[in-house]
C-alpha cells in the first residue's frame, strides 16, 4: 500500500480546496459527460402509422350482406357459368321439415336455372360470427337437409363466405362437371 501511483495521490492542500485529480489517461472518451444542450444529430424520425380502414366485415350485418356479400357472390357464380341468377337477403322461417317451429332468421337465397336450383345460407343470429347453415334444393322441391356452414373458421371474411358457397355448390355438381 505504500506504493501508490502519483496519479491517484491528491495533495492535502488540493483536497482542502475541493480539487480532484485529473481523469486517468485510460478512461474511455464515452465516459466523459455529454453536452446535453445540443440534440443528437442522427435522430431517426419514425413516420406515423397509417390507420387501416375498417374491414368490410365490420359493417352492420344487413349493410354488409346487401352492399358487399350479394354482389361478390353473384359475380363469383356468374364467373362459374351460372346464368339467370337471382340472389336476395330475406328474413323468414327455415323451409325444412322439422324447423317449422323455429324463429325466423336471415337467409341469403340464390335461385337460378328457371328457379329449379336454389341454395339458402342461414344466419341464425343475424351476425357473421354467429351460427350459420346452408341447404341446397334441386327441381323446385323443398329442402330436406340443413348442413352446418363454415363452423370451424375463427374469423369470417367476405372471401371466405363467397368461396364457401361456391365450393358447396360445386360439391353438388351444379357448377362444374367432373
Amino acid at each position: 500500500m505504500a506504493a501508490e501511483s502519483a496519479e491517484n495521490v491528491v495533495s492535502p492542500t488540493a483536497a482542502a480546496a475541493g480539487e480532484t485529480a485529473p481523469p486517468a489517461a485510460d478512461t474511455p472518451a464515452s465516459a466523459a459527460p455529454r453536452d446535453t444542450a445540443q440534440p443528437p444529430t442522427a435522430e431517426k424520425k419514425v413516420p406515423p402509422k397509417k390507420e387501416k380502414p375498417p374491414a368490410v366485415e365490420a359493417k352492420p350485418f344487413t349493410d354488409f350482406i346487401q352492399q358487399d356479400y350479394l354482389p361478390a357472390l353473384t359475380q363469383a357464380l356468374v364467373e362459374k357459368g351460372v346464368t339467370d341468377l337471382h340472389v336476395d337477403l330475406e328474413r323468414s322461417k327455415i323451409a325444412i321439415k322439422g324447423f317449422e317451429s323455429e324463429p325466423e332468421c336471415s337467409q341469403v337465397i340464390g335461385r337460378w336455372n328457371g328457379g329449379d336450383r336454389q341454395f339458402n345460407v342461414y344466419f341464425f343470429d343475424d351476425s357473421l360470427q354467429g351460427q350459420r347453415a346452408i341447404s341446397c334444393v334441386d327441381g323446385g322441391n323443398k329442402a330436406s337437409t340443413l348442413e352446418s356452414f363454415l363452423i370451424d373458421e375463427r374469423k369470417i371474411t367476405l372471401d371466405l363466405l363467397v368461396s364457401g358457397v361456391v365450393l358447396r355448390l360445386n360439391s353438388q355438381k351444379w357448377l362444374l362437371r367432373n
